[in-house]
């Protein structure tokens, strides 16, 4: 082998070692980043659970929640899990056509789980059912519109991802990207089961 090949190789080994590291650091600080995100859902939480029956005369989640909405909005996420997961397969296998079909259909059905949201805010507005009204109604505006705004994000961030995606193809750079991507919607999933009972359910039953 001559010196030249061994430089070569050595430069290739580096290079893929140098990608390794940044590739590490990028999950460990998305990590840190659900961490830090997880606490703030967790306050928001502990503040709903402290105001969940300071309804100061106002409505009561018997009188404005629609279950059935809710359960069909809930439906909608978490089958947009499942086609999350099937385009993290189709990355894996290598196949970008699909993955790019199945980032579109997540990101259609998190705009449709928005848009759901965004009508009952609009309802609960137009039946009184302001955050101003009770503390209730400000701890539950508070919490479901931020998980909203999480989900507003990641529809921006899928498209995002399927111009880059358009652009530069399965580059490890965007295999990470979606790898984060996949964690924080996932995330978002657990979210919503967590505020779909402790809201929900147990603001009705």
């Amino acid at each position: 082998m001559t010196s030249q090949s061994r430089a070569d190789d050595q430069a290739v080994f580096y290079r893929t070692e140098e990608e390794a590291h940044s590739g590490g650091g990028t999950l460990l600080g998305f990590w840190i980043y659900l961490m830090s995100d997880a606490l703030l859902f967790a306050s928001l939480f502990a503040t709903f659970g402290v105001l969940r029956f300071s309804f100061a005369g106002g409505p009561t989640p018997h009188h404005i929640f629609e279950l059935e909405l809710v359960a069909l909005n809930t439906a909608i996420l978490l089958l947009s899990a499942l086609t999350c997961g099937f385009a993290m397969i189709a990355m894996q296998q290598g196949r970008l056509a699909a993955l790019r079909v199945w980032l579109a259909v997540t990101a259609l059905l998190g705009a449709c789980f928005v848009g759901i949201e965004l009508y009952e805010f609009a309802k609960l507005a137009a039946e009184g059912a302001t955050p101003q009204r009770s503390s209730y109604l400000s701890a539950f505006f508070t919490l479901v519109g931020t998980h909203g705004l999480h989900v507003t994000l990641g529809v921006v961030w899928i498209a995002v991802m399927l111009v880059q995606l358009g652009q530069r193809g399965l580059h490890p750079e965007n295999c990470r990207r979606l790898m984060c991507l996949s964690m924080f919607w996932h995330f978002l999933d657990v979210i919503w089961i967590g505020v779909f009972t402790f809201v929900y359910l147990l603001g009705v039953l």
